[in-house]
């Protein structure tokens, strides 16, 4: 069999213009080390994926001749993989003493070879859900309006359509072309402090927001025209709370149980889905007698230091977490993990071991593999003290939870149940 090549290093000039530096092949972060990616690491770079320049980072390659990490005066370039595929390495470069902070994206070693760009990730799903690459955007703009003629009244369609219209929201989009998974942002507080969230940041975080968080709270009434709205195209219809542009559903359950136990007798198809960080167990049991039937719980790890790290919850902590999902399958619930996995470090030996022991304590259904979406620079601060352990990759990552837990299954998005 021929050894596949490793592709050279691709980097940019100050004007945004890239090129490959033919004498380096390009390398890898793995945690904090860099090496040359294995075959099995590297796909063609996916359609509707970007390239990032990377301010205040200047380019590392592999020069072959002497086996030595070259520095290169240049900027560094990452990728961006499209939904459905998940990093087994992020980008190699040298940061700076006053390179900015990075924006709320997951940052794939990028090289170039036989006239195409490579990535290194891996398909996990095969779910076009959020593929629009073959949807001219006239579609999404017409059906936005005709959403926001036919129901002026309603807040949340205003929000929505204008999701879809301005920042090209993949679950907006979706929702006014009436197919896949429907989003249902209701509320605008939260109980954690994510280091990367993606609608709130403080002033002195120096990262900015991606999306700007809802600024009402949905009457009932508003989610339940939503949610018939979809039902009524989309044919199989997923309905998720919980969305990026807005703080954690749960502090509305109350209204959340109300919209769906009004609503459920007419939709019994629908998959109803909360995305969540499991903070409130209390909650589940008036959940599930609404009618919702399926939870995804956020974690960037099973170990409660790493999980307190990142999340900083207020006023709960990973015993409630836990708590929540044993709540969730005592009352029939599918179970998901919104994994939000960093190459490097989830998958180490005691990751693995922490997140086996969990899938098998707690019986999860199904992992999501996502990209953690933030500055690896400020992800590997937080675990710079900690003994993680060797590293196996991402796909043998995925084969030693599968082979522990064959039941659980893996993808990317929220599967529909049927119904």
């Amino acid at each position: 069999m021929k050894k596949k090549k490793t592709p050279y290093l691709v980097c940019a000039d100050e004007k945004g213009q890239i090129f490959e530096e033919p004498e380096l092949l390009m390398l890898s972060r793995q945690g904090n080390g860099l090496v040359l990616p294995g075959p099995d690491d590297l796909i063609p770079l996916p359609p509707s994926s970007d390239l990032f320049l990377l301010p205040g980072r200047k380019a590392v390659g592999l020069d072959p001749a002497t086996g030595k990490i070259q520095l290169v005066d240049a900027l560094a370039v990452a990728g961006f993989a499209s939904p459905g595929h998940t990093l087994s390495g992020t980008a190699a470069y040298m940061t700076e003493p006053d390179a900015p902070v990075l924006p709320l994206y997951a940052y794939g070693a990028v090289g170039f070879l036989d006239d195409r760009f490579w990535i290194t990730a891996r398909l996990v799903d095969q779910d076009q859900r959020q593929v629009f690459s073959h949807i001219p955007q006239s579609d999404i703009t017409r059906n936005a309006h005709e959403l926001l003629k036919k129901y002026p009244e309603n807040r949340l369609i205003r929000h929505l359509a204008g999701c879809a219209l301005n920042s090209c929201c993949p679950a907006a989009r979706n929702l006014v072309l009436g197919r896949f998974e429907a989003p249902l942002p209701t509320s605008r507080s939260c109980n954690a402090r994510c280091v990367g969230c993606i609608s709130f940041q403080p002033d002195d975080s120096g990262i900015k927001a991606t999306q700007k968080r809802i600024s009402f709270t949905p009457e009932s009434e508003e989610l339940i025209q939503v949610m018939k709205i979809h039902c009524a195209r989309a044919k199989k219809p997923v309905l998720s709370f919980g969305q990026g542009c807005e703080g954690e559903p749960l502090t509305q359950a109350e209204l959340i149980c109300e919209a769906i136990s009004r609503v459920r007798n007419s939709i019994p198809q629908a998959t109803i889905n909360i995305n969540t960080n499991a903070s409130l167990p209390e909650s589940v049991s008036k959940l599930a007698r609404s009618g919702l039937n399926s939870v995804r719980v956020s974690l960037n790890s099973t170990d409660p230091d790493l999980y307190h790290s990142y999340y900083r919850p207020v006023n709960y902590s990973f015993d409630q977490v836990k708590g929540f999902i044993q709540e969730a399958r005592d009352h029939k619930l599918f179970v998901s993990l919104n994994l939000l996995y960093f190459p490097g470090i989830t998958d180490t030996e005691s990751q693995i071991g922490s997140i086996t022991d969990f899938i098998q304590d707690l019986k999860i259904d199904f992992i999501q593999m996502r990209n953690l979406n933030l500055d690896p620079d400020i992800y590997l601060a937080l675990v710079r003290d900690k003994d993680l352990g060797p590293q196996t990759g991402l796909g043998n990552f995925m084969k030693r939870i599968k082979k522990e837990c064959p039941w659980t299954g893996f993808g990317y998005f929220n599967p529909y149940l049927g119904g």
